[in-house]
């Protein structure tokens, strides 16, 4: 079908991605990745692979706005074409703009979001609308206006795939870098740089731009070209990694630190499970729980069940907030050997600036996505007036936060920690 071999024209980053899309194991692909990472090129490969692949199929391309479809996802999608030396196969029209897969009749429609109603007017002259791309994903309005164009596309068939790409915008708090947070089946996740990409893809020119900027001015660098949300220079904690912990190395932790933070509603209650290399001053979260009005008996069955300070091969300890000292007390009756977190004035502060200073938190999305959340978007509060920067920790959406602190308590409580 092809006149070059993929690994060609798919960066190596990809190849996994590649094969559970064949496989048909996900339905839905997030790339958020920096610039140079090769994951619109991915995305415009794997439209057409699929597009042959499911005859019945057919696929439409999104943009926020219309007139930038032209010179970005049309003309790489033609340029997909052409790699996969399949250019006698198409006929690429821009009135209307649509690339049509000659064999079968199978379209490639493109949109822009500023006329909603282009999208809930689509007809295709046979079959259903199969697959959706959405390029630069973090300039849409938000999940909901995705979800709604899915809603309308995907509609009869036995086949959806859903790609969405996005250089990740530097706030945390921007609804796309949450909604690549996200664990839902079904759902791949993919982070890729231009350090992934075979250099002569690249060129010397962009490879000496990317070590200037890392060089002048590497909190710019790690945005553009790692595709990192680094904040807006008020946030909390600039020592952030979120990346997978494997359970492999989990195992190697001799001690396991759990922590509890009380709570009902609205404010939940939240565990978590860290792990901690006094070495190289890195704290590994990778494990958490959320529960709204959950009682204590309940939440302790949870911990139980999870195994919780059961493991005779570590050191395991068990410590929740000690403003609620009858909480405690449930834990230790059910069986968990909980133990109440020391306060004392300037506590939260101490706790606070000992994880500031860690050389690295290191937290799994995949298994602590409301803890990644809440980290990467902790931000020190500004005045409304003068947009100063205020002193102080702000007292909310931090429950893992401080489910971490009283976890690492009896770390950083010890003198010289």
């Amino acid at each position: 079908m092809t006149m070059c071999k993929l690994s060609e024209i798919i960066s190596p980053a990809f190849y996994d991605v590649h094969r559970e899309i064949k496989a048909g194991e996900v339905r839905e692909i997030v790339l958020p990745g920096g610039r140079g990472s090769t994951k619109s090129s991915l995305c415009s490969i794997e439209l057409i692979l699929q597009l042959i692949l499911h005859p019945e199929c057919h696929a439409a391309v999104f943009r926020k706005v219309g007139n930038t479809l032209r010179t970005s996802v049309y003309a790489q999608v033609c340029w997909a074409i052409g790699a996969l030396g399949l250019y006698g196969k198409f006929r690429c029209t821009v009135s209307p703009m649509e690339c049509t897969y000659l064999p079968t009749g199978q379209k490639i429609l493109f949109f822009g979001m500023d006329d909603p109603g282009k999208v809930k007017s689509i007809k295709t002259p046979f079959g259903y609308i199969g697959i959706a791309w959405f390029e630069e994903l973090d300039q849409f309005a938000g999940p909901q206006e995705i979800r709604n164009v899915e809603q309308s596309l995907f509609r009869g068939g036995s086949f959806s795939l859903s790609l969405k790409s996005f250089n990740p915008p530097a706030a945390a708090r921007s609804w796309a870098n949450r909604y690549a947070l996200e664990s839902v089946p079904g759902k791949l996740v993919v982070r890729s740089t231009y350090l992934t990409t075979p250099p002569q893809w690249l060129g010397p020119r962009f490879l000496a731009d990317a070590e200037h900027l890392k060089a002048t001015n590497e909190t710019a660098y790690r945005h553009e070209y790692l595709g990192e949300a680094v904040g807006n220079g008020t946030q909390v904690f600039e020592n952030l990694k979120l990346e997978p912990i494997p359970a492999e190395q989990i195992k190697t932790f001799e001690r396991r630190y759990h922590g509890v933070d009380w709570g009902w509603y609205p404010d939940p209650w939240a565990f978590n499970s860290c792990g901690y290399d006094p070495a190289r001053k890195v704290l590994y979260i990778y494990e958490e729980l959320t529960r709204l009005r959950t009682s204590n008996a309940d939440t302790a069955k949870l911990l139980i069940d999870r195994k919780v300070c059961q493991d005779s091969d570590a050191e395991e300890y068990l410590t929740a907030d000690s403003a609620e000292p009858k909480s405690c007390g449930d834990y230790r009756a059910a069986g968990l050997p909980c133990r109440e977190a020391e306060k004392g004035p300037g506590s939260v502060r101490a706790g606070m600036k000992w994880l500031q200073s860690l050389s690295a938190i290191v937290i799994d999305p995949g298994r602590c996505p409301d803890t990644a959340r809440e980290f990467s978007e902790y931000e020190y509060e500004a005045d409304k007036r003068t947009g100063e920067v205020l002193e102080g920790y702000p007292d909310t959406a931090n429950h893992h936060i401080d489910a971490v602190r009283y976890a690492m308590n009896r770390v950083w409580k010890r003198r010289g920690a």
